[in-house]
């Protein structure tokens, strides 16, 4: 059973995925005018992640409400908790077994010690402080992801999914230059085949980013790549991106540390979040901010549906993005709730690498020697992360069962 639900998992993931950034793509390029004289970009990255966050919502509530266990109050099925609860003379939480262990005798900020016989709030089981967590991931993600979108203006798509890859890097960097903070060995000799791999790619690239369908784009192969200024601001958009959404994956952690919440849970109300966010802003009349609110005039929905109106051939990849997003994202939190972050990490690793394989063929990218190679360098950079991961984790369970055996002898 455990095999098939992997399976179901791998091949939703995949699939889900792998649709989702043709269509991702799709709308990163010209599409023609309904009077066939023009075509026009979509500029309206806050629509297309209204329509995503929403389905997004409806998909994970229909997923708990569906797995729901009898007797379950509403509050519990949306993973809120029915009261407050407050710290008892004992330290622990009312109603709930505290975390991180007894607040009796812990040291407060302002110097004096919490007495037994004082009640305060713990803040670890209040509704209030994890709606604020669920606000801020969402802040967060709707700031991400338009300049993850305006990227693709400057660099190709198969570079933004090798620049996506990486992660670890900009985190890393930021530890080392912040911190001063220390790192095994191989996590070095990971950032520097992940650096060299993005040079080389980046370096050798001879095509314009934002092309579309042989016959539907705006930039051939055999056209002159783009300036190394675009390059430099493409590779800085994306930066921001992976920089916040390391803040995010960081107050995740923090969720999930905190409060007991399945991952069901969390993807309906930061989604829920998001969709109320990003339509407040679309709705308002902002001026023209680069990136966040490119609009030049009105609001942001306004132009998004006057778009929609006049190039009705959106409506499709608009659609494939937001539903297979939704779905995908239902399949990530399965594999992650059932199978750990480890089986997730492979999962997404290998599907990026398909992703950009299927970006070169769908799109008809041509990538030069040396960009396969950078790519090439970069995915063994990963992969050694990932194996180096999977063997401490492999290490540990092997102590463990150990340690249970020599308890269970005695």
């Amino acid at each position: 059973m455990s095999y098939l639900r992997l399976g179901l998992c791998v091949g939703g993931v995949y699939s889900m995925f792998l649709l989702w950034a043709i269509a991702q793509e799709r709308l990163s390029v010209p599409f023609q005018h309904i009077d066939g004289t023009s075509s026009e970009k979509f500029n309206s990255p806050l629509f297309m992640g209204t329509c995503q966050s929403f389905l997004s919502a409806l998909a994970a509530l229909l997923y708990i409400y569906l797995r729901r266990k009898p007797g379950q109050t509403l509050h519990q099925i949306l993973g809120l908790f029915d009261a407050p609860k407050t710290t008892t003379p004992n330290g622990a939480a009312n109603g709930n077994a505290s975390i991180n262990g007894s607040a009796n005798g812990h040291a407060k900020a302002n110097g004096h010690t919490h007495t037994p016989h004082e009640n305060k709030r713990d803040t670890r089981f209040d509704t209030r402080s994890l709606l604020l967590r669920y606000l801020q991931c969402a802040v967060l993600i709707t700031s991400a992801a338009p300049f993850g979108f305006a990227a693709l203006s400057y660099i190709t798509y198969p570079a933004m999914v090798l620049g996506k890859s990486c992660k670890l890097v900009p985190v890393m960097i930021m530890n080392v230059l912040l911190y001063h903070r220390k790192f095994a060995r191989h996590k070095y000799l990971v950032v520097a085949m992940v650096t060299l791999g993005i040079t080389l790619f980046m370096g050798f690239g001879k095509e314009k980013p934002g092309k579309a369908k042989p016959g539907r784009g705006s930039a051939g192969a055999g056209q002159e790549g783009p300036s190394a200024y675009a390059q430099l601001i493409g590779i800085t958009y994306l930066l921001i991106n992976l920089l916040i959404d390391g803040a995010t994956n960081s107050t995740q952690d923090e969720i999930f540390a905190r409060y007991k919440v399945t991952g069901q849970q969390m993807m309906f109300w930061i989604n829920v979040f998001c969709t109320a966010l990003s339509a407040a802003i679309s709705v308002l009349p902002l001026p023209y901010v680069p990136v966040l609110h490119p609009a030049a005039s009105g609001t942001e929905l306004g132009a998004a549906l006057a778009f929609v109106r006049t190039h009705p051939s959106v409506v499709g990849p608009l659609a494939q993005f937001a539903l297979t997003g939704a779905l995908g994202q239902l399949f990530i939190f399965e594999t992650l709730q059932h199978f750990g972050s480890l089986t997730l990490v492979t999962i997404t690793l290998t599907r990026k690498l398909f992703t950009m394989l299927l970006s070169v063929v769908v799109y008809n990218h041509k990538l030069t020697p040396g960009q396969w190679l950078g790519a090439a360098v970069v995915f063994a950079g990963i992969s050694v992360e990932a194996w180096v991961k999977r063997r401490d984790v492999h290490a540990k369970r092997v102590i463990q069962e150990k340690e249970k055996a020599r308890i269970k002898a005695l």
